[in-house]
């Protein structure tokens, strides 16, 4: 049996992707074809989440074992998780921000003998960046400082000292002006 899935983003409306995986398929392969189709990096950590009917998080299943009592992907068959039409997972992709893509069950259709699963059948829209650094992420960034107690009484040199030698306050020719460029190379 094929199951058919629907895939949307509260970021773009516009945005919709719709897959078919067979029922012997796991959420590992759904990840994958993710990956595949949105071009996003693979190295990133994601989870799967069933999901309520208002979408709220319920198991979870990881990308690896995290040894938190979590089910992995490679372990969940589609047929064993999906047991009603219209269940919902969340596809969490960017846990820094908290972002998802939100997978609804839409029903099941016969195999066709000459194609391959899974496979994507309905790509409209750009898909949401897989990562984002918004205001939040920065502020975590923002008051490091890094500082070696050690060195106390060191005298930083000053960036004019590092760059210019101090007093060179000679100017730098206009590289974007073509005639200047020819008069340095009479000299």
């Amino acid at each position: 049996m094929v199951y058919k899935f629907v895939v949307l983003s509260d970021e773009d409306e516009s945005f919709v992707r719709e897959f078919e995986f067979l029922d012997s398929q796991t959420l590992l392969d759904f990840h994958n074809m993710i990956q595949e189709e949105l071009e996003y990096d693979k190295s990133q950590m994601a989870s799967f989440y069933l999901a309520t009917d208002n979408w709220e998080k319920e198991e979870e299943f990881t990308l690896f074992d995290m040894g938190t009592g979590s089910s992995t992907m490679e372990s969940a068959i589609l047929e064993e998780i999906i047991f009603r039409k219209n269940q919902k997972l969340l596809y969490v992709f960017d846990f820094f921000n908290d972002r998802a893509l939100f997978v609804e069950y839409t029903g099941e259709t016969k195999e066709l003998e000459d194609r391959e699963y899974p496979i994507c059948t309905n790509s409209k829209g750009i898909p949401p960046k897989q990562v984002v650094f918004g205001s939040s992420s920065r502020k975590l960034y923002n008051n490091i400082v890094v500082s070696d107690d050690d060195d106390e009484d060191e005298v930083e040199p000053e960036v004019d000292d590092l760059f210019l030698e101090g007093g060179d306050d000679e100017t730098l020719p206009d590289f974007d002006n073509p005639e200047l460029l020819s008069e340095e190379e009479e000299e």
